[in-house]
């Protein structure tokens, strides 16, 4: 049955691309999208597809599984199912090493800038593991959720503070502000898929030792496994997966939330199954979520940061009342 919901999701995947490729402010016929790889001619549409659509949906897709997985991995290294990027402050972190290189240090190449918003998603998630292990009792999911909000509110702070020194810095930084990825092209995504490849491959690679952690340190300790060492490695794929995420589309949040609760759901606790099925319905959502976005203001479009907050913050609610679920 999981190999059969795999095969339905990435159907289904398939599907809403598709459909991001086609749909929107001007309609394009599906027999139009298919000729644009096969028989390109130049003609206005061909060109939209192949520069604005097609990248837009890829981007969508690669960012929604990074976050997706990403999620995954730090619910697990926490033992908090509220764990996420935007909840750890990590998003909040590298935008703000983004907007302050850009802005105000000047600094510019997607090369450079990815770089950046890696270092800062390494720094705000080294505060808030610090942060949540002081303590004699050590890491907690209350004081990790604790050291995430406070981390991601002192860069959120730190980022209003940076444009109010410089009103010019609003235009420039606009970009990593929204979490959107309208009006992203195919250099972008060049720029940051080796380290969302990278980050995808280690995440799946530590798959069994993911098994053995979700049963407490202590039990996976006896069973002879290095603990600190598979958390290392989660969380270097982490940074890998939501810097590059960040540095493609900026700052969205809830799908490293939504996406690991629903899969556990469907495929169960194993986590050779869940990174996979968080990949794929990662993707889903936020080429689903920026699909509808185009349609709630048309002609204008909502950001898609804004629509998967619409869809999150009652998951994110319903989670933190429920008050239970292990990673």
């Amino acid at each position: 049955m999981r190999i059969i919901g795999f095969i339905g999701a990435l159907l289904l995947l398939a599907a809403a691309m598709a459909g991001s490729i086609a749909w929107g402010v001007t309609d394009i016929p599906m027999r139009t999208v298919w000729a644009s790889f096969v028989h390109y001619d130049g003609s206005n549409e061909h060109l939209i597809i192949r520069t604005a659509r097609l990248p837009r949906a890829l981007i969508a897709a690669a960012v929604g599984a990074c976050l997706a997985v990403a999620g995954a991995l730090m619910q697990v290294i926490t033992r908090n199912p509220i764990a996420s990027p935007s909840t750890l402050g990590i998003n909040s972190g590298a935008s703000f090493f983004i907007i302050m290189a850009a802005g105000w240090l000047g600094i510019n190449g997607l090369q450079s800038l990815t770089w950046v918003a890696f270092l800062g998603a390494a720094v705000s998630g080294g505060i808030v593991f610090l942060l949540g292990s002081l303590g004699r009792d050590g890491m907690s999911p209350v004081k990790i959720t604790l050291a995430g909000a406070s981390v991601a509110a002192f860069f959120h702070s730190m980022t209003q503070g940076l444009m109010l020194s410089d009103g010019k810095m609003f235009d420039q930084v606009l970009i990593w502000l929204v979490g959107s990825v309208a009006g992203r092209d195919m250099d972008q995504l060049a720029a940051v898929w080796p380290y969302m490849a990278a980050g995808m491959a280690l995440a799946l690679l530590l798959s069994k030792d993911l098994n053995v952690l979700s049963m407490g340190d202590e039990i996976a300790s006896s069973l002879g496994q290095r603990t600190s060492v598979a958390k290392a490695l989660a969380a270097l794929a982490v940074i890998l997966l939501a810097g590059g995420s960040v540095a493609a589309a900026g700052p969205i949040a809830f799908v490293g939330i939504i996406i690991p609760h629903i899969v556990r759901y469907i495929a169960g606790n194993d986590y050779r199954w869940i990174l996979p099925y968080s990949a794929v319905l990662g993707a889903l959502l936020l080429v689903s979520a920026d699909l509808g976005s185009r349609y709630i203001a048309m002609p204008k479009e909502v950001p898609v940061g804004v629509m998967t907050a619409i869809i999150g913050i009652p998951f994110f609610v319903y989670i933190a009342r429920k008050g239970r679920g292990t990673a």
